[in-house]
């Protein structure tokens, strides 16, 4: 049990690195500070440009993928998304940021495609159209949150699986309070 716990820990500090903030400073920017405030990669692009901000989201991808692999690989889907979840909560309490971190969605989205790559593709194809309506990637965030626990249940159906992506959608939504009330007000800025 004491290696599964030691890499429970060792994924959650990985998810704790804030790439965002780091890739923003490199051109001399704090994303904290600009646009949503958030680390994550629509607002580094916002306030770093497209580069800095297609770096953080790979780099997010990488931190819900790698733990999932890794889980996978070694103990099964199930610690996969137990190894994910942990890189996921460092994202959204980073050690390194006195626990305020972003919103997760790049994480999650890096955790699903080595776990559950079909769910994901239609979620992500429900995040698309929703953007493409709306120009808006915080709603098309919220919409793909809400239908990857309903095309998992549909497509595995595995019940400890759905649990734990019910957990992350819910985490994913709640943390997209603040955009749900600019939204409500018509204030939500768009993309594109």
């Amino acid at each position: 049990m004491a290696p599964k716990v030691l890499l429970l820990f060792s994924f959650y500090l990985l998810g704790s690195i804030p790439f965002g903030v780091l890739f923003a400073k490199m051109k001399g920017v704090d994303p904290r500070k600009g646009g949503s405030g958030n680390i994550g990669a629509t607002n580094v692009m916002r306030t770093a440009g497209k580069t800095m901000g297609l770096l953080t989201l790979i780099s997010d991808l990488l931190k819900g993928g790698i733990p999932a692999f890794v889980g996978k690989s070694l103990y099964g889907p199930e610690w996969g998304f137990l190894f994910g979840l942990c890189a996921f909560f460092g994202h959204l309490f980073p050690a390194f940021l006195k626990f305020k971190g972003g919103k997760g969605v790049a994480t999650a989205t890096g955790l699903y495609l080595v776990l559950t790559p079909l769910p994901l593709a239609l979620s992500l194809g429900v995040f698309a159209i929703v953007l493409l309506l709306t120009r808006r990637v915080s709603l098309g965030s919220i919409s793909g949150a809400l239908s990857m626990p309903c095309f998992l249940y549909l497509n595995l159906g595995a019940k400890t699986l759905f649990y734990f992506s019910l957990l992350i959608s819910s985490f994913i939504i709640i943390r997209h309070f603040s955009n749900v009330k600019r939204l409500i007000a018509g204030q939500e800025p768009r993309i594109f």
